[in-house]
C-alpha cells in the first residue's frame, strides 16, 4: 500500500516538478527562500487536493473530469505563452540581453502566479481523492505523502533548472515557456484520451 501511494505521489509531482524546473531555468539568480516557498505551495497543493477530492466523493467526478483538464491546459498555455512572448522582446530589444531577468510570466515569486501554477498542476490530485473515497480508504497518510513527494521533488526540479539556466541563458524563457505550453498539452491529451 506504501509503495503504490509513493508511486502515485512521484507520478503527481512530475508537473510540478516540471514546473519548478522551468523557472528555475526562466529565473535568474532564484534564491533559496523562493526555492522552498514554491516547493512548500506545490506540496501543499497536492496534499489538499486529494483531501478536498476526497470529501467531494465520487457524485462530483463527472462534474469535475469533464473540464478540468482544460482548466489546467488554459492556465498553463497561458503562462507559458507570456513566458515565450516576454523572451522574443527581450531578444529583439538587445541582442546581448540576458533572459533570465527579475521580472517574468512565470515568476514565482508572486504569490499570485505560483497560486496559479500550483492548483494547475495539482487538478489531478483531486481525482485521486475523490477515487479514494470511491473506494473507502483513508485519505490523509496517503495526501501526507503526496504533499511531502512532491516537496521534495519541486526543490530537485528547481535546482536542476537552476543550474541548466546557468548555460543556457540566452534561451531560458523561451525553454520555460515552451515547458509549462508541453506540460498543458500533455494534461489535456492523458485526459482526451484516457
Amino acid at each position: 500500500m506504501t509503495l503504490t501511494i509513493v508511486l502515485i505521489g512521484l507520478s503527481l509531482s512530475m508537473d510540478a516538478f516540471a514546473v519548478s524546473a522551468g523557472s528555475g531555468i526562466s529565473i535568474k539568480g532564484l534564491k533559496f527562500f523562493y526555492i522552498i516557498r514554491g516547493a512548500f505551495f506545490f506540496g501543499l497543493f497536492q496534499f489538499i487536493m486529494p483531501v478536498a477530492g476526497w470529501y467531494l466523493g465520487k457524485s462530483t467526478l463527472s462534474l469535475i473530469e469533464d473540464y478540468d483538464h482544460w482548466t489546467a491546459f488554459v492556465l498553463l498555455a497561458f503562462i507559458g505563452g507570456k513566458m515565450i512572448k516576454e523572451s522574443f522582446d527581450l531578444k529583439s530589444s538587445s541582442p546581448d540581453a540576458d533572459c533570465r531577468t527579475e521580472k517574468k510570466a512565470a515568476d514565482i515569486r508572486n504569490l499570485g502566479t505560483l497560486f496559479v501554477l500550483t492548483i494547475a498542476t495539482s487538478i489531478d490530485a483531486l481525482a485521486v481523492g475523490i477515487s479514494y473515497s470511491v473506494l473507502d480508504q483513508d485519505i490523509w497518510a496517503a495526501a501526507g505523502l503526496i504533499g511531502g513527494i512532491t516537496f521534495v521533488v519541486c526543490i530537485a526540479g528547481f535546482e536542476l533548472g537552476k543550474r541548466i539556466g546557468l548555460l543556457f541563458e540566452k534561451t531560458a524563457q523561451l525553454v520555460g515557456g515552451l515547458i509549462l505550453i508541453g506540460l498543458g498539452i500533455k494534461i489535456l491529451i492523458e485526459h482526451i484520451f484516457k
